[in-house]
């Protein structure tokens, strides 16, 4: 379980290099922040359940987060 959490690591900075290269800074650095996040807990020696645990309090946040982001701050269209 452990190395998948290197593999998420390792997608995320895919995907935030090529962000990088769109000129799309903050997006990036954003990236870039769960890809030391990523391969930090792949590290990290916990159990399964601990790193299960850990993948639904990430996946939790981030979809809230989005799902704020994308009703409240982008407005919808009329």
């Amino acid at each position: 379980m452990a190395r998948m959490f290197r593999v998420l690591g390792f997608f995320t900075l895919t995907t935030g290099l090529m962000a990088f290269a769109g000129g799309m800074v903050e997006m990036a650095l954003l990236f870039f922040l769960q890809t030391a996040f990523f391969v930090i807990m792949g590290y990290m020696k916990f159990t399964e359940k601990t790193y299960i645990l850990l993948f639904w309090g990430y996946m939790i946040v981030t979809f809230t987060g989005f799902s704020y982001w994308t009703i409240f701050e982008m407005g919808l269209p009329l």
